[in-house]
């Protein structure tokens, strides 16, 4: 009795791990990537879930530096799905034929203006002053002009606005000058206020761009995918939505183990990371109202710059909605 006891508990074990090699057999695999910063933030659930089997897909990530390292892989192939700048989507969608779809909104506005001191108490305030910013010729520069324009203060005559090559070399600048005011994203308003005594945040630019009438969302990035990959695997496309939306709802309502997940996946420091989520908009949007915000917000853009957008705004196939 006791070894057909043995035998039976040997036979159901057996029959569980070829369960298991079966489930993992039929998942889907997706390769994706992310950049350094609140685009990826989100993800880290979804991650974390890979790495220990239970997410409903197998992913293979990379976390990179700069879009320009994503873009090539995306483009040939190599990758199925990057978190990327907003406007970038629309850029390789326009330049590779609508090979490229947007699948959700990732993160809204990450974009503050820090001050040091107690000036700047709304858009107008800004008009006379000195802004230490970084992004010019892309979205962080079209934001700033378009918020100063709608607020009554021309950014080429009222404020002087001196453009640096990265955030890292705005802080300096801050230490430097007791009534310095700069734009900076998140999590480098953070890095900023660890190293720079009485910086404070004056203008949330997110809060600014939703103030003014008809502009819909101030939006920084999309996950996007490959027009290919999303029509073959539909069901995966949909698993990863959902563990996405799960995975940003996750790090939302609990920072602590999120900032730790986010060092763990060398997407930023923990401590920079636990005080720079509140402030990351990181928010998974998909179907219309994805649609409705990002096509509103590259619209603004293209009035802005065409060029900004691929030279045309996107038509209704560069959004997937289910």
């Amino acid at each position: 009795m006791k070894k057909l006891l043995v035998f039976l508990v040997l036979v159901a074990m057996t029959i569980s791990l070829f369960a298991c090699a079966d489930t993992e057999a039929e998942k889907e695999t997706i390769r994706i990537a992310g950049l350094k910063g609140p685009t990826s933030i989100g993800l880290v659930k979804v991650m974390n879930d890979n790495a220990d089997g239970k997410a409903a897909n197998k992913y293979e990530f990379t976390i990179a530096g700069s879009a320009d390292e994503i873009t090539p892989k995306l483009n040939k192939g190599e990758l199925d799905m990057a978190a990327i700048p907003a406007n970038l989507a629309s850029v390789l969608y326009n330049n590779t034929n609508g090979a490229i779809k947007v699948l959700a909104i990732n993160t809204l506005g990450v974009l503050y203006i820090v001050e040091k001191g107690d000036t700047v108490k709304s858009v107008a305030d800004l008009k006379g002053k000195t802004i230490y910013a970084t992004g010019k010729g892309s979205t962080p520069e079209y934001t700033l002009r378009y918020i100063l324009s709608k607020n009554g203060v021309d950014p080429d005559n009222d404020v002087t606005i001196e453009w640096q090559s990265e955030p890292t070399a705005v802080v300096p600048l801050l230490k430097a000058n007791d009534n310095a005011i700069a734009m900076l994203p998140q999590p480098y308003v953070t890095v900023a206020q660890s190293n720079v005594e009485g910086l404070n945040i004056a203008l949330n630019l997110t809060d600014e761009w939703g103030k003014i009438e008809g502009s819909g969302a101030l939006v920084t990035g999309v996950l996007a995918a490959r027009t290919e990959f999303v029509e073959k695997h539909p069901d995966a496309v949909k698993k990863m939505l959902n563990e996405y939306a799960a995975s940003s709802e996750y790090v939302n309502a609990n920072i602590d183990d999120a900032a730790a997940l986010v060092e763990e996946f060398d997407i930023f420091k923990a401590a920079i990371a636990k005080k720079a989520i509140p402030y990351c908009n990181i928010k998974v949007i998909t179907g219309d109202e994805m649609r409705t915000s990002l096509s509103s917000y590259l619209a603004v853009l293209f009035e802005q710059n065409a060029k900004a957008v691929g030279g045309k705004l996107p038509d209704d196939a560069f959004y997937y909605v289910k």
